[in-house]
């Protein structure tokens, strides 16, 4: 997918959230936290995507930040992803931010915000500490309400299917995955 440059901009960070949201209702579909990703260059070119797959995959980085980022780094052919843009359905966790930082990607837009364990605003900042060698501008709250609903859903049908009203998130804070 190309988005021409004259769509980027404020606007194209809602198609690319829907994007990533529609990642997300894959990893839903599949049993995952219904987290989702996309990653764009300075052109608007999608350089990767994904949906979580911990569980799939049995691997605890297999977030869909760190999916998208490794599709993004064999796109480009090089781990140096300056210029791209990250969209995310729910605020980064440590391990991603550090990614993020780590790959040099320019700009981060997430949805939701995580209170009990984003790194890019909400409990920590990793990606615009002034200590590390890299900084990402931020852009948060981007369609937040679809995001936050995706993710609340799925945690109200995990507490209903346990048959408890624990689950590690209340419906309105929803655990990181």
């Amino acid at each position: 997918m190309h988005l021409p440059p004259s769509q980027l901009g404020p606007t194209s960070d809602e198609a690319l959230m829907a994007i990533a949201l529609r990642e997300a209702a894959r990893a839903l579909q599949a049993g995952e936290v219904p987290v989702g990703a996309v990653i764009v260059d300075a052109d608007g070119t999608v350089l990767g995507k994904a949906h979580n797959q911990r569980e799939l995959l049995r691997d605890p980085t297999a977030h869909a930040e760190i999916l998208a980022l490794t599709q993004a780094a064999a796109a480009r052919g090089s781990w140096r992803l300056e210029g791209a843009t990250m969209v995310v359905t729910l605020e980064p966790c440590p391990m991603c931010a550090g990614a993020l930082v780590n790959a040099r990607v320019r700009r981060l837009v997430f949805g939701a915000e995580d209170p009990k364990a984003g790194a890019c605003g909400s409990l920590y900042d990793i990606v615009r500490d002034p200590r590390l060698n890299h900084r990402l501008e931020v852009t948060g709250g981007v369609l937040a309400a679809q995001c936050g609903e995706i993710l609340r859903a799925f945690f109200r049908s995990r507490r209903a299917a346990s048959g408890n009203g624990g689950g590690g998130g209340t419906a309105e804070q929803p655990a990181r995955r």
